[in-house]
């Protein structure tokens, strides 16, 4: 695990001047993703949300490096791991994590929950991951700290979550990835007696989700994937929930990646405060509609987006409903 110190003084600069601004980029990217809403094509709505994202980003006034992004060198066309964004030297250096659309196949198909994603921090902030899997366990705030343990029994787990908040399981709502692997997971959930929200895909805004009362989700468990296990960390510690997290690494070239990264304990088990740390700054715009954000609204002449910007520092929530005027509006801003 490599990690560098975090300066309070580009803490600063961070939090005051790019909270904001880091929102006009992930709506670029959510707007280009919306024209290939319900087409079929997957790639083509990346593909667009990439370019847009990538475009956004070099306007901001950092001195930034992607560090979570779209692969290694070589694996996508723009904003791959090690990439230089922003207007450069002489402005804030920060780290970056993102992803232009969460759920290219829900927007394709015109499902719910698609995202456009990115978080910032000062160099060091992210725990740089390859693209592999995740086993995650997410809660939200004001709870116990350690109340539920990614190693314990789920039905503990469950009984323990239940406690802390006052409630019987049968209350609890589990937000869990719909895929074949999580199927005995599934049903030790119902055995349990809690409810079960499965998504078809975007743990990203399946974690910041238990996060956030109004979504009535208590708990994310799951393996998904690594890299939106530090998003979702970006944003969940900045509301003050808990997370923990593991890599799971299926071979040795998988292995090989996360040696590369610094990474020596292959089965250390994450906090949130080392997967994201400082005064991280999160930012996220709907695509389509979700529990936590409405997806984009076009209409003639213009769209409607929905977006949420968090600042760690302040623990400051905001919820953006912004309307962009094609007749005046000129590129993304």
């Amino acid at each position: 695990m490599s990690q560098k110190n975090v300066k309070a003084d580009d803490v600063a600069v961070i939090g005051r001047n790019l909270a904001l601004e880091s929102v006009r980029v992930t709506e670029a990217a959510a707007l280009a993703a919306s024209r290939f809403m319900g087409r079929g094509d997957e790639r083509a709505a990346d593909l667009a949300a990439m370019e847009a994202m990538r475009t956004a980003l070099d306007s901001l006034l950092i001195d930034g490096t992607v560090v979570i992004g779209e692969g290694d060198p070589g694996e996508a066309a723009v904003l791959c791991a090690g990439e230089k964004v922003g207007q450069g030297k002489g402005h804030a250096s920060v780290d970056i994590a993102l992803n232009p659309l969460e759920g290219a196949t829900i927007c394709a198909k015109g499902g719910y929950n698609a995202l456009a994603v990115m978080a910032l921090a000062v160099q060091g902030g992210f725990l740089r991951v390859p693209s592999v899997y995740m086993d995650k366990i997410a809660v939200g705030p004001d709870l116990p700290e350690g109340v539920v343990n990614l190693d314990a029994p789920v039905e503990r787990n469950l009984r323990e979550l239940a406690k802390a908040k006052s409630v019987d399981v049968s209350d609890l709502l589990i937000c869990i990835l719909d895929r074949p692997r999580h199927e005995a997971l599934i049903e030790k959930v119902r055995e349990a007696g809690a409810r079960v929200m499965l998504i078809a895909d975007g743990d990203v805004s399946g974690v910041i989700a238990a996060g956030l009362p109004h979504t009535g989700v208590d708990m994310h468990i799951g393996v998904g994937g690594a890299p939106e296990g530090v998003l979702a960390a970006a944003a969940l510690g900045a509301v003050g929930g808990q997370m923990q997290a593991r890599l799971v690494l299926r071979s040795d070239d998988e292995r090989a990646m996360a040696a590369q990264r610094g990474i020596k304990d292959f089965s250390h088990i994450y906090s949130l405060n080392e997967l994201a740390r400082g005064d991280v700054m999160f930012a996220a715009t709907g695509v389509t509609d979700g529990a936590i954000l409405r997806g984009v609204r076009r209409y003639p002449g213009g769209a409607m987006t929905h977006s949420m910007v968090i600042r760690a520092r302040s623990g400051t929530l905001r919820f953006i409903e912004t309307r962009h005027n094609w007749r005046r509006k000129t590129g993304f801003a």
